[in-house]
C-alpha cells in the first residue's frame, strides 16, 4: 500500500493498515500543515493542549512500531497500470494495488513580513473552529480578501464583541457588507504593509501610517489543494479544488482513496484521522475480498 502525505490523516491510515498486516509506504512531502500548529486544546484526550509537532512524533512512532515505512520525498508522478497504480518516489518505482492520497491544502497567509513567526507564536491564527475559543472576549482582526473573510469575523463574533475585518482584496469582492453591520464588527478596507509584534499583541500597519493593535489575528484568505496527482487522473474535484469521495473515503477513481483536509470537508485532525481510519478499513477489506478471504 502507498500513502501519499504524512500528516494525521495519512499516519493514522499508515497505522491501521500496517496493522492489518499489510505492507505500507507512507511518502512524507515534509512541512505538514498540521506542524504549524503552536498549541491545540481542540485535540481529543488533551486538555492542556498539544503542540502539533508532538502530535504528528507520536503518530510517526504509532505508525512505525507496526512496521509502516515512513519515507522523505514526494511521489511524481502516478500513474493508473493494470491491477493498481505505479508512482515513482525518489527515483524509483513503486507499484501497489490501492493508493491513500492524504496530501492535505496549502494555507494562503498574508503576504506580509514576519507572518510566519507570528503564526508560530499563535499571534496570526488560520483556524477560528479550533482555537475561537482562546479568542473570548478579545480585540480580534480577521485579514480576508472576499466575503469568506465576512463570514470568518461573523464566527468570531460567538466569542468577542470587538471583531474588526480588515478587507485587503478589491472592494467589489465584498458583498455581504449588511451582515457586518448587523453583527457590529468593524469594517477596515486597507492595504496591510507590515504585522508588528510587541509582547503577546500583533499591531498591523493599516492606514495613514497609523498601528492598530489586536490580540489575535485570523487569516482568511483560504486554501488550495494538493489535489495535483488525482487531478492528472481524472479524479472528480469539488469546485474548491478539493477532492469529492463517497462514504467509504473513495474517489472516482477504483482504488484511489483520500482523507484529510485534502477532501472536501472540515478541516480538522479528528476529522481527518476519522475519514483516514474509514479509507484504510475500506481498502483492507478490498483487497481481502480480491484474494478471496472474505464469506
Amino acid at each position: 500500500m502507498l500513502v501519499v502525505g504524512a500528516g494525521p490523516a495519512g499516519l493514522t491510515a499508515a497505522t491501521y493498515l500496517a496493522r492489518f498486516l499489510r505492507s505500507v509506504v507512507v511518502a512524507d512531502g515534509g512541512d505538514a500543515r498540521a506542524s504549524w500548529i503552536p498549541l491545540s486544546h481542540n485535540m481529543p484526550g488533551f486538555p492542556a493542549g498539544i503542540t502539533g509537532d508532538a502530535i504528528l512524533s507520536r503518530m510517526r512512532e504509532q505508525a512505525t512500531e507496526y512496521g509502516a515505512i515512513i519515507e522523505l520525498g514526494r511521489v511524481e508522478p502516478l500513474e493508473t497500470m493494470d491491477g493498481g497504480f505505479r508512482g515513482t518516489l525518489n527515483g524509483r518505482t513503486v507499484r501497489t494495488r490501492m493508493v491513500l492520497l492524504a496530501t492535505g491544502v496549502v494555507d494562503h497567509h498574508p503576504d506580509l513580513p514576519g507572518v510566519e513567526r507570528a503564526v508560530e507564536r499563535a499571534l496570526v491564527r488560520i483556524c477560528p473552529i479550533c482555537d475561537g475559543y482562546e479568542a473570548t472576549g478579545k480585540a480580534v482582526a480577521v485579514i480576508g480578501d472576499s466575503d469568506m473573510g465576512v463570514r470568518e469575523a461573523a464566527f468570531l463574533r460567538t466569542y468577542s464583541d470587538r471583531v474588526t475585518l480588515l478587507h485587503v482584496g478589491p472592494s467589489g469582492a465584498l458583498t455581504e457588507r449588511a451582515a457586518l453591520d448587523r453583527l457590529g464588527i468593524e469594517l477596515v478596507e486597507t492595504p496591510i504593509e507590515t504585522v508588528r509584534l510587541e509582547g503577546d499583541r500583533v499591531t498591523a500597519l493599516c492606514w495613514n501610517g497609523s498601528f492598530r493593535a489586536f490580540d489575535l489575528v485570523y487569516s482568511a484568505l483560504g486554501t488550495s489543494a494538493n489535489a495535483t496527482l488525482a487531478r492528472d487522473l481524472g479524479a472528480q474535484l469539488a469546485e474548491d479544488g478539493r477532492l469529492e469521495v463517497d462514504l467509504h473515503q473513495r474517489t472516482s477513481i477504483p482504488g484511489l482513496y483520500a482523507a484529510g483536509d485534502v477532501v472536501r470537508g472540515l478541516n480538522q485532525i479528528a476529522v481527518a484521522t476519522a475519514e483516514a481510519a474509514v479509507a484504510a478499513t475500506d481498502i483492507h477489506n478490498a483487497l481481502r475480498r480480491a484474494e478471496g478471504l472474505t464469506v
